[in-house]
């Protein structure tokens, strides 16, 4: 069966093609790219007679080359002294200047990696490694490869290169972490970030208090959703038939940051802090403000004991990972138990606070110095702003981007992270096609898109920018071939990210390779997505022809596209796209990518209008959240539609009811009103309960069009859309569109008028 989707503009960035993928057959599919890369004559030959000169210190290094090689050739290279046909690995320190910087050269007679530290080194063999998995190179009768002569001269762009999974929510095996942090070296992705307690439980021994794995590591259900929603959740005790859990021993633990730091990837535990703490109180509810189990999910500030328990666990945590960083969360606490707790208030006014984002300020600050006591630094979430920024604090920022960017600008370093980008939990493709998650839309090219720098930051401030991290949360992912189809291939985007200066990304020499490392990915076991077939409409405004401009772009690397404009489906004797379309009134723009003259599945499918309101004034009788404003007052009349996810910038968010009204600036004859509303009830997005129209010619006296009521069930979890047409024959000059809001946020699109 054909899949047809009909579905909003999203905006990606498209770029020429690169230049070194058109003059050299032989461009390397190396992921992150090299800084440079510099072709020369001949090639080497790497066979069974190719020899090591590799110390035995770094025994780690051989293994890891010679695992490759054995994968493919079932053979393993032997060390031994020889100039000719051999791989060295060799310290530099006069002519590499960054830690992590590295150079390859190969030429005829060899190979040769040179770094100023073990860690350059480890770098440089990860390419090297990428280099051997390209299939191009590699001949199967001889079991040998012809490499290209060539040598990279190559450093990371940031020093902090970041990966966030949640443990906390579904509980992935020691076995399966191994494996994971294999994937990040490869790609040189040097920090996990390791998010080890939250309310879905407790997954680190301490020794000190068993209860945390012995009753807060196993829960009733296996499902995040039905565990959190129903009425009766609770913890149970380690054995108890149906409990679902686990943890992570200290022996564990010791294994894998051992296995890490052979790996040049650091372990950052992170121990949530004073807010996502149910499955502490659970087993010890006086370190709560009521004092009983599953009434709070936030420590008492104003309790001693408390701090004390802090303290006892994050002293186990130091000792058991050696990293420069603990993170102590600082997200999402809410603060109302505080308000009505004896204990805080008095904590409150002995310690001069103002309110209870200064109270949270106040554990955040106390643990920091306990923390940097013991040789440490601290990260928190971007709401450790609030109520006053610990002095040498490092800001996560994950809201967007302003945390951090009032962070640099207080001379405090900052990891970005935010979710339009970062967060790997949410569609990669067309909602209807995916497994559900919490919502969002960030496909592989929106993630590459990314540049950790603000704009707004001047270049003294952008040096507290210390990298970008993606983050994977786990309520609805449990299992590990599930991690891996929304890890991959967005984490080799972000691995781009942070490594490759932003003006040498190249988004169409990234599609060519992309494609490479899917599928090298998935014939060596991960699951990762297969790059999506869906066609992104990219729209602008073009006053001066009065047309909407189309362009098409897509995942997949020089596709071809052919496309209708009357809604049919596209077939092989429709138009190949080859330049932008102008749109001058409206057309039902259909386009498909075809493959040896069979057309895919996917067909997407979207009405473009340039229409009467574009760049009219709308009066906002009830105003926009100003969380989601998109483009302020021009939003529902610029012409451009919204995407997938509401947090696209065109989507224009609404706690109250919709009540607008359009002035077209003089009485015409219109006979089409539409707009549309989107739900995702996760979130707390719903459509409205019905949508009204009224017509007016001098702003005065209306007249009601007609009220149209919405069909799509509320109890539907899924992204939903649905579309509000009013066909009329009448002259008006002002349009007022009222939206009956349901519950929760609800999002509008642009509202279209003929």
């Amino acid at each position: 069966m054909k899949k047809w989707f009909i579905y909003y503009t999203i905006i990606l960035a498209t770029a020429c093609t690169s230049a070194l993928t058109k003059t050299n057959p032989v461009a390397l599919s190396v992921i992150p790219a090299p800084q440079e890369i510099q072709y020369l004559n001949g090639t080497f030959t790497l066979n069974e007679k190719t020899s090591l000169q590799i110390p035995t210190e770094w025994s780690t290094l051989e293994n890891l080359l010679n695992s490759n090689i054995q994968a493919v050739a079932h053979y393993k290279l032997t060390n031994r002294n020889s100039d000719k046909n051999s791989i060295q690995l060799k310290i530099d320190t006069t002519r590499i200047s960054t830690p992590e910087g590295y150079r390859l050269h190969i030429s005829p007679k060899g190979v040769r990696i040179t770094g100023k530290t073990e860690t350059g080194l480890f770098y440089g063999l990860q390419t090297l490694r990428q280099i051997l998995n390209d299939e191009r190179f590699y001949h199967p009768t001889t079991r040998s490869w012809q490499i290209p002569a060539l040598e990279i001269q190559d450093s990371p762009a940031f020093p902090y290169r970041g990966m966030h999974l949640d443990v906390s929510r579904h509980f992935f095996p020691k076995e399966y972490i191994l494996k994971w942090i294999d994937l990040m070296a490869l790609y040189k992705i040097n920090t996990l970030h390791w998010h080890l307690t939250d309310a879905g439980g407790w997954r680190v021994e301490i020794k000190k208090y068993p209860e945390l794995t012995r009753t807060a590591a196993w829960r009733t259900q296996i499902g995040w959703k039905e565990w959190w929603t129903a009425k009766d959740r609770q913890y149970l005790e380690e054995g108890t038939p149906g409990a679902y859990g686990g943890y992570y021993t200290q022996e564990d633990i010791r294994e894998i940051v051992a296995y890490a730091m052979n790996r040049h990837v650091e372990i950052i535990p992170e121990i949530e802090m004073p807010g996502h703490s149910e499955e502490i109180f659970a087993v010890y509810p006086h370190l709560c403000c009521s004092g009983k189990a599953y009434r709070n999910g936030e420590f008492c500030i104003g309790n001693e004991d408390t701090f004390e328990f802090i303290e006892n666990v994050l002293t186990e945590i130091m000792e058991l990972f050696p990293s420069r960083y603990i993170h102590i969360g600082g997200d999402e606490a809410s603060k109302a138990a505080w308000t009505k707790c004896p204990k805080c208030q008095k904590r409150k006014k002995e310690e001069k606070l103002k309110d209870e984002r200064e109270l949270q300020s106040y554990l955040i600050r106390r643990v920091g110095e306990f923390i940097e006591k013991q040789g440490r630094e601290f990260i928190g979430w971007d709401e450790i702003l609030e109520g006053g920024l610990a002095p040498r604090a490092i800001v996560m920022s994950w809201r967007g981007e302003q945390g951090g960017i009032d962070a640099a600008r207080s001379q405090h370093q900052v990891i970005m992270t935010p979710g339009a980008y970062c967060y790997l939990d949410s569609y990669q493709d067309t909602p209807s096609t995916q497994p559900y998650t919490i919502g969002g839309f960030t496909p592989y090219l929106k993630t590459y898109s990314y540049n950790p720098i603000p704009e707004s930051l001047s270049p003294d401030e952008a040096r507290y920018i210390l990298g970008a991290q993606a983050n994977l949360w786990t309520e609805y992912i449990s299992t590990p071939e599930h991690v891996e189809y929304m890890l991959f291939p967005r984490l080799l985007s972000l691995s781009e990210v942070v490594w490759t200066p932003q003006e040498k990304k190249n988004p169409e020499d990234f599609k060519r390779r992309i494609e490479q490392h899917v599928k090298w990915l998935r014939a060596n076991g991960v699951n990762a997505f297969p790059l999506s077939d869906r066609i992104d409409f990219i729209t602008e405004v073009d006053t001066m022809r009065k047309a909407i401009k189309v362009s098409f772009d897509s995942e997949k690397y020089n596709p071809e596209i052919r496309y209708t404009l009357d809604g049919t489906l596209p077939d092989i004797t429709s138009p190949r796209y080859e330049k932008p379309l102008y749109i001058r009134d409206s057309a039902i723009v259909s386009s498909a990518i075809f493959e040896n003259g069979k057309r895919s599945e996917t067909v997407i499918s979207q009405r473009i209008d340039y229409h009467k309101a574009i760049g009219k004034k709308v009066t906002y009788n009830k105003l926009y959240s100003g969380a989601y404003p998109a483009a302020g007052k021009g939003t529902l009349t610029d012409g451009l539609r919204g995407g997938l996810t509401y947090s696209d910038g065109r989507w224009q968010g609404f706690l109250n009811h919709v009540d607008i009204l359009i002035d077209l600036g003089e009485v015409q004859d219109i006979s089409y009103v539409s707009t549309t509303f989107m739900q995702l009830t996760g979130p707390g997005v719903y459509i409205p309960d019905y949508v009204r129209v009224k017509i007016s010619e001098d702003g005065k006296t209306y007249k009601e069009i007609a009220t149209i009521q919405n069909d799509v069930p509320t109890d539907i979890p899924d992204l939903r859309f649905k579309e509000f047409t009013f066909r009329f024959h009448e002259k008006a000059r002002y349009v007022h569109l009222f939206a009956k809001k349901h519950a929760g946020f609800q999002f509008i699109d642009e509202v279209v008028v003929h």
